[in-house]
This record gives C-alpha cells, structure tokens and sequence, in this order.
C-alpha cells in the first residue's frame, strides 16, 4: 500500500466529503501516522472510513468522525483537555498537537499500554495516560475541554461539571443505531448549552448507565 497515497485519498474523498475544512484539522490527520495506531491485523484498513475494531468490544472511531470532532473542538493550543477512552491512542495524539495537555484515561490496562506506546513511537509527550474508570470516577480538577470517546446512553452531568467555565465538551447520547453528536459549552456554574453537530453510533463507555427501562 502506498500510506501516503492513501492518507491524502482519506482526507480528501473522506474528511473533507463530510464537511470537515479546517486547514489545521486537516494538516494534524495528515501529519499523525494512523497506520502505526492501528491494530496490526486491520493495518489495510488504517485509512478506510470504517471503524476498526481494537479489543475489549471497542472501536476506533471512523477518520470523517475524527474529523468532525476535532473541528468542533476548535483547539487553539492553550487548552488542557481531558479525554475519556485513550484507545490505541490516535485521537490522543491529535489533540496533543492541537491543545497545551492531555490528559487520558482508559479503563483497559492493555489499551493504556498499547496507546502508551503508540504514542511514544509517535513523539507526543505533553500528555498524562491513566488506566481509571470514568464512570466511578474522573481525574481531579477541572478542564478547558473534555471528549467523550464513547456514548452514554444519557447524558450524565458528571462531565460537564469538571468543565470550567466557558468550557467545552464532545460526547454522544442515545442508543444505537443513531445517536447524537453534541458539542456542550458550560455557561455558568450551574448552566450549559449543547448544539447537535451530527448523527451516528459508537460503542458505549465501560459501565455507562443503561438507559431506563418502561413500565406498563
């Protein structure tokens, strides 16, 4: 396969099909090696607009959806963000090129271990990795961003409240098969503000509370 070929075929026929401009978005997916975050056995597909299964029951995200989130985010490079989902670690490292710090945790300890070294390989180190469970509980202080790499079946207000003020946040709320994209911006204290970016599917966070059940 010719990466190259293929990484700029991805971006153009892909990431920019579905509305991703962005000239820095763009440059940050084209200078992050995805083929070398990729399970070895999908390495074929490292540029496909597929999700690619990781382990655990996990999935990368597609590269138009990446796409997406990182343009919504609109990263300046002073933003501590943290992330919830390390995976394999490509989303990681294009935050980390875009934003001051990351900090990410993962609740499998060999996808931390995978993505530590993913990473590594690729030079990012202005990042902090954690294997934690964000459903029992998320890292101490508070955020500029925060990306939710998996859906919750409801939104939970755990997130939001580690935002500072003016803060933002990706996530994804329903159930499958069509879920909502909401970019969420915290207004006050007590008070936030979410726009619908995009309709798809991911695979829920570990633990994430199952919706609530109908009774007749």
């Amino acid at each position: 396969m010719n990466m190259e070929f293929a990484r700029q075929q991805m971006i153009e026929q892909q990431v920019r099909a579905w509305d991703v401009f962005d000239p820095v978005v763009l440059d940050v997916l084209a200078a992050i090696p995805r083929e070398q975050f990729v399970p070895r056995d999908f390495r074929a597909l490292a540029f496909a607009d597929s999700e690619i299964p990781i382990g655990y029951g996990q999935s990368m995200m597609t590269p138009t959806v990446e796409g997406r989130v990182l343009q919504a985010l609109s990263l300046t490079g002073t933003e501590n963000v943290l992330e919830i989902g390390t995976g394999t670690g490509f989303l990681t490292a294009c935050i980390a090129r875009l934003a001051h710090f990351v900090s990410s945790i993962e609740i499998h300890e060999k996808l931390h271990k995978r993505a530590k070294e993913n990473l590594a390989d690729a030079g990012i180190e202005n990042l902090a990795l954690m294997v934690q469970d964000a459903m029992e509980r998320l890292p101490d202080g508070s955020f500029d961003v925060i990306v939710v790499g998996g859906s919750l079946p409801r939104f939970d207000t755990r997130f939001v409240n580690k935002l500072v003020q003016g803060g933002r946040m990706f996530v994804v709320v329903g159930n499958a098969p069509s879920m909502d994209a909401l970019l969420v911006r915290r207004t006050s204290g007590s008070d936030w503000q979410s726009s619908s970016l995009f309709e798809t599917s991911l695979e829920p966070l570990v633990n994430a509370a199952p919706p609530p059940k109908f009774s007749f």
